[in-house]
């Protein structure tokens, strides 16, 4: 995508490329929480002869996330993804220890949804073979794309998967680590989420779904107990029940401008998704009204 500087006539802005693969774990490890939200947790993570270039936490999933740098194109993602996803579920105790040394905290083996763990490459561009290869509903593993350009600025894409409805359990028997992760780790879907709600609430869900999109440039991120849109941050969070849709504002109470009250106060009770504001929707007699909180929360949230 190119980019260009506003004056009476736009001037092109160049890509600044980066020389060395340091340069670019450097810059994602002093911003781990801006760009992902995660917690860094230990550079050069060497066990077993494997060397992780990144370890991180993701405190929302309660899961490690395992972050490697790439400038050169000849590699595997596939391959060298659950290599590494292998290498942890066969030694969490050496994951947690590393946690807890280096964060000074007291993690424990219940603590971690092992389930949610999943592997970042990240790299300058990634070849088509590499794009394709996570063309899985499935896959624990992202590809994003770094770049750089000459008036300081920088970008993290992840590329989007397409056309991707084949689960990687279909190649699982002809990879033993491939087989390994794949019965422990779990990689939520939409549709999994919308399976047992009523014919209703799934189109409600579909219309609130194209309304929230057609805010932003949002991404739409299936989790274990609800559905994330997000923008930088989690702007909205969305629970398919059978007869109604749960959603989160990820706002602090006192944030909300709500007049006409309908988002309750969870902030001192216990809820899933990000956020002080429920709402519980059965209709969509209110969307209108519901999409305007929303907004609230995207302008808060948005990167």
């Amino acid at each position: 995508m190119a980019l260009y500087e506003i004056g009476k006539k736009l001037r092109y802005i160049k890509e600044k490329p980066f020389r060395l693969e340091k340069e670019i774990q450097e810059l994602t490890e002093n911003n781990l929480k801006t760009i992902f939200g995660l917690e860094f947790v230990k550079s050069e993570f060497a066990l077993n002869n494997f060397r992780i270039d990144t370890l991180a936490f993701d405190r929302e999933a309660n899961a490690f996330v395992i972050i490697e740098y790439k400038r050169d194109k000849n590699f595997s993602v596939i391959d060298q993804g659950f290599a590494y996803l292998s290498l942890m579920l066969n030694n969490k105790a050496d994951f947690i220890l590393e946690f807890n040394e280096n964060l000074d905290k007291t993690l424990k083996r219940t603590d971690i949804d092992w389930s949610q763990s999943r592997v970042l490459f990240i790299s300058p561009s990634f070849t088509n073979y590499q794009r394709e290869a996570i063309n899985f509903k499935d896959l624990p593993i992202e590809l994003w794309e770094v770049k750089r350009y000459e008036n300081g600025t920088v970008s993290f894409d992840q590329i989007q998967k397409t056309r991707a409805q084949e689960s990687i359990k279909t190649i699982s028997k002809s990879n033993k680590n491939v087989d390994a992760v794949a019965r422990e780790i779990k990689v939520y879907t939409e549709e999994e989420h919308l399976a047992n709600v009523s014919e209703e609430i799934k189109e409600l869900y579909e219309k609130l779904k194209s309304a929230i999109l057609n805010l932003d440039n949002l991404e739409v991120k299936p989790k274990k107990v609800y559905i994330a849109f997000v923008s930088g941050r989690n702007v909205v969070d969305i629970l398919p029940q059978r007869r109604a849709l749960k959603i989160w504002l990820n706002m602090n109470k006192g944030e909300l401008d709500d007049p006409k009250g309908i988002a309750k106060d969870v902030s001192t009770t216990g809820h899933w998704g990000n956020g002080d504001y429920e709402i519980k929707i059965q209709n969509d007699d209110d969307l209108e009204y519901i999409l305007s909180l929303i907004k609230q929360s995207l302008k808060k949230n948005k990167k």
